[in-house]
């Protein structure tokens, strides 16, 4: 006779380890730093809107037959959050790529980040969950660090204030998406999620190129080569990463270790832009690293127990 022990653990699903959260988080803001590197490398076959558009438009597809094979159904219908967040995050990257055609590369990322940080008071404010002392010690430590490698540059007379307040605008854009995209997690899949993202942002952004002064298509086949890598490596997995992060770590954390993002393109737009990163700001990025360490120790100490699962593939 099969012991009550034994029946148990056959029908207890078994809680996934406590560090997959940050580890996807971590793994979405790597490739999210791809993001205004693409871009830039863009820009000279289409506006920034119409990157943004088109970037969506091309994960689309393959996020519906990643559901499609994953699941074997169609996506199940979403959640007012979801629209939300789609919303939130289509205008965000609106801002963004404007302010990034503007400002340099690590300024508009910085401040766009800022939002990062920001959904950790505003996941205090709207779902009462209450900021520890870890995690104000890691933002803080984080945000410096971004300051320092934001400001800490040589004068190139690449900045433009007009610009950077394009990118605090994103900022606030950030801060819904991300709560939003929290609270949405809880009664849907990550893949499920992802892909009503992407589709109510395929509409968001189709409004926005139709009111704005660009082209939706490129004078060449060529300038979709931008787009298509950025819906591979930034909307695909990046964002796919960060929505399943989001299921099993808290707003607050997960703010502070997307913050990584940063760090990863003034690396890559060092030599790529001729933007060179100096000492300090080197030194600002790792602190900006220090910060993303104590936010994952402090979600990696929570019992699995206490983390969020949510049907789906995660």
């Amino acid at each position: 006779m099969m012991s009550e022990s034994s029946l148990a653990s056959k029908t207890t699903p078994i809680a996934p380890p406590a560090w997959t959260g940050p580890a996807l988080l971590l793994a979405g803001g790597v490739c999210i730093g791809f993001a205004p590197i693409g871009l830039r490398l863009g820009l000279g076959e289409m506006g920034p809107f119409a990157i943004a558009f088109w970037r969506y438009v091309f994960a689309l597809p393959i996020l519906f037959v990643l559901v499609f094979v994953a699941e074997r159904r169609f996506p199940v219908r979403p959640n007012r959050f979801l629209l939300i967040a789609g919303t939130c995050f289509a205008l965000d990257i609106a801002l963004w790529h404007w302010g990034l055609s503007l400002t340099t590369v690590a300024n508009a990322t910085f401040i766009v980040n800022l939002g990062n940080i920001g959904v950790g008071l505003a996941a205090w404010l709207f779902l009462s969950q209450r900021p520890t002392r870890v995690w104000a010690a890691a933002a803080m430590i984080a945000l410096v660090g971004a300051a320092i490698l934001s400001l800490g540059g040589e004068a190139d007379g690449k900045t433009d204030l007009r610009g950077d307040l394009l990118a605090l605008g994103a900022a606030v854009l950030v801060s819904g998406y991300m709560l939003a995209s929290s609270v949405a997690r809880r009664t849907i899949g990550a893949l499920d999620a992802i892909f009503w993202l992407t589709a109510v942002e395929v509409v968001v952004g189709g409004l926005v190129v139709a009111v704005s002064p660009e082209a939706f298509f490129p004078e060449n086949l060529d300038g979709f080569q931008a787009p298509l890598v950025l819906a591979v490596v930034v909307q695909v997995m990046g964002q796919g990463l960060i929505i399943a992060g989001l299921g099993r770590t808290s707003p607050a954390i997960a703010g502070v270790l997307v913050l990584v993002q940063p760090v990863v393109a003034a690396a890559i737009s060092w030599r790529l832009f001729d933007e060179p990163l100096t000492g300090l700001q080197a030194g600002g990025a790792v602190l900006i690293l220090i910060g993303v360490f104590l936010a994952q120790r402090r979600s990696s100490d929570k019992k699995a127990s206490q983390i969020t699962v949510t049907s789906g593939i995660d």
